[in-house]
């Protein structure tokens, strides 16, 4: 049954014609399977979670680089303008608009949360959804190739470099080098290693696609379920009820959009037809729950609260989902009626 919930394209379910990814739902039932038994799942329990999460980490990334074409990201390479306005957004943009909207109310939400919502904006743009939703949208595929790529190799380095800046303003140290060099290890090396495989292995990697990502979400849930079990295990969600939940739900629905319509702005003024415009305004809204999860351990290791942390990019994910999806389908509709229009 699980194996059906992972395998990307199969909804499990419909609920007013709307498919919801299987993936999700599974994310819902690991999260409910911590809540319910999380000894098991903690770092110190009999299934030996936490080196499973550590070393899927490695396993995540070769996957990755194996299944990366390069070709296809030569396609949009010279779309310069609409890179830098895409990457600007994904590490400076995102940030500042946290920071300007989240810090008058980060007295309302626990600390965990709050460094959840700027771990959101440190992240890189996810790869798969983005260019799916923007072919879907008409939009120009190759630049949301080429972006969301070059999001997750700049991701490597901005990401922990931005919350250490962000956790030394509160006081918490995170120490930077040794982070980088443990996310070099486990993310950039087995990704180049990935590429160089694909030279032998890429009909194979081809032929087993669906093989390939159900590995690769086995191991995001394996990494969900040992750090909610771990903050379930210390305590980290005692006092706190769904109303929190609502809390996150609504800010990251916010966030998405505050973001999405101020790329407009850039869109318009640099002139991008609307095939650029849509896959600006997809790539450079969206967040990667796919690297979160995994370099979540490795930034914020120790770090009892990890599942709080967690939780806003894993609500951003299913948010961002849901509202590009029926952005992408209005585009569609809007390309076959007007070709020109936006």
């Amino acid at each position: 049954m699980l194996a059906v919930l992972l395998i990307p394209g199969v909804p499990s379910m419909k609920i007013r014609g709307v498919s919801i990814d299987g993936f999700l739902l599974a994310l819902v039932a690991v999260v409910a399977l911590a809540i319910a038994f999380p000894g098991p799942g903690s770092s110190n329990g009999f299934l030996h979670m936490k080196e499973v999460a550590t070393y899927g980490v490695a396993v995540i990334f070769f996957l990755y680089g194996l299944t990366l074409a390069p070709e296809k990201m030569k396609a949009g390479i010279s779309h310069w303008r609409l890179h830098l306005c895409v990457q600007l957004c994904t590490f400076v943009l995102f940030p500042l608009v946290v920071l300007v909207i989240g810090t008058p109310l980060k007295g309302f939400i626990p600390e965990a949360v709050w460094i959840g919502f700027f771990y959101i904006a440190a992240l890189p743009s996810t790869v798969s959804s983005s260019v799916a939703m923007t072919s879907i949208a008409h939009g120009n595929v190759p630049v949301a190739i080429f972006n969301a790529t070059l999001s997750s190799l700049i991701g490597v380095f901005a990401t922990p470099a931005l919350m250490a800046w962000f956790l030394s303003r509160a006081g918490i140290d995170i120490p930077l080098l040794p982070v980088i060099g443990k996310i070099v290890l486990l993310v950039l090396v087995p990704m180049i290693l990935g590429q160089v495989a694909r030279h032998w292995l890429h009909g194979w990697a081809h032929r087993h696609n669906k093989q390939i990502k159900l590995a690769d979400r086995a191991i995001i849930l394996a990494i969900v379920y040992n750090s909610f079990s771990d903050s379930v295990v210390e305590g980290v969600w005692q006092g706190h009820d769904a109303l929190l939940i609502v809390e996150i739900i609504v800010g990251v629905i916010a966030l998405f959009y505050v973001v999405y319509y101020l790329m407009k702005i850039p869109c318009r003024l640099l002139g991008f037809d609307r095939a650029d415009t849509i896959a600006c305004l997809f790539c450079a809204s969206k967040k990667s729950l796919a690297t979160g999860v995994p370099l979540a351990p490795v930034i914020f290791a120790g770090n009892p609260a990890i599942g709080l942390i967690i939780a806003p990019i894993m609500l951003y994910h299913f948010c961002q989902l849901v509202i590009v999806s029926f952005i992408a389908n209005g585009h569609a509709r809007t390309a076959l009626a007007d070709p020109g229009g936006l």
